[in-house]
């Protein structure tokens, strides 16, 4: 059975749509690394970016060995470097204008926002292709954020079950397929997605609920794991108990 890995190896070979993905990304690392070097006064907005900069991380650790990628990712390390110090000699020089600052930093954010939708955009096309491997590599992504809080990537499971005569959710041949966690003997529901939108939210509810029904065990706690999730989804789910791990918040 060929591993992830190497079918990520694969695919940086074949797939040029794969590649381009990467070369933003590489990009995006070099944005939240330089913005390292703000002043104190900047934390806060550094602080917005971090779950970004883990993202980009992760993706560099897998893809360090492809020479194509990182003759692109160089280029575009040279571009945001070029304009990280601009925005450096424009804090050392102009300390007083702060709004104007602030002006400029929140149009880099809208780069920001441009890559995550060209990365959902491709996710969701791989999705198609990768199926299981797409949740997988997901995981990955957020491995730290998900270790410490108590959930091992490579230990989640997936878990499909079919009603065949609805006596357990009410719809005869109704499908459930959701990934879980059982570890201490404690339960974790967990759904991953390029994109969460709201309707996904409800659903995983649904879902716990049938996984206690046909495992016989509380489930401790639910999550929704995911590169983007629309703001409707992300109140949602917070006000249903659930935790979202996600890249981003799309408004």
């Amino acid at each position: 059975m060929i591993s992830l890995r190497e079918e990520i190896l694969r695919l940086l070979e074949e797939d040029e749509e794969f590649r381009l993905i990467v070369a933003g990304l590489l990009g995006y690392k070099s944005i939240l690394n330089r913005f390292k070097e703000y002043d104190k006064k900047f934390y806060e907005i550094l602080k917005e970016l971090k779950e970004h900069r883990e993202i980009l991380e992760k993706h560099t650790k897998i893809l360090e060995e492809h020479t194509k990628i990182l003759y692109e990712s160089v280029r575009i390390l040279e571009e945001h470097t070029s304009i990280l110090k601009e925005y450096g000699r424009k804090l050392n020089e102009h300390d007083e204008k702060f709004n104007e600052i602030m002006s400029e930093i929140h149009a880099l954010r809208e780069d920001f926002l441009k890559l995550n939708r060209k990365i959902e955009v491709t996710l969701g096309s791989m999705g198609r292709r990768w199926g299981f491997d797409l949740e997988r590599t997901v995981l990955e992504i957020f491995r730290e954020v998900l270790e410490r809080k108590g959930i091992e990537p490579g230990k989640v499971k997936k878990f499909k079950f079919k009603d065949k005569d609805g006596s357990v959710t009410g719809i005869k041949g109704r499908v459930i397929d959701v990934d879980i966690l059982v570890h201490d003997d404690k339960i974790y529901v967990i759904e991953v997605k390029s994109r969460a939108e709201i309707d996904h939210v409800e659903q995983l509810i649904e879902k716990a609920k049938v996984v206690e029904k046909i495992l016989g065990k509380h489930v401790e706690k639910v999550f929704i794991v995911a590169v983007n999730v629309d703001r409707e989804a992300y109140e949602r789910a917070l006000e249903l108990g659930i935790e979202v791990i996600a890249g981003n918040i799309l408004d």
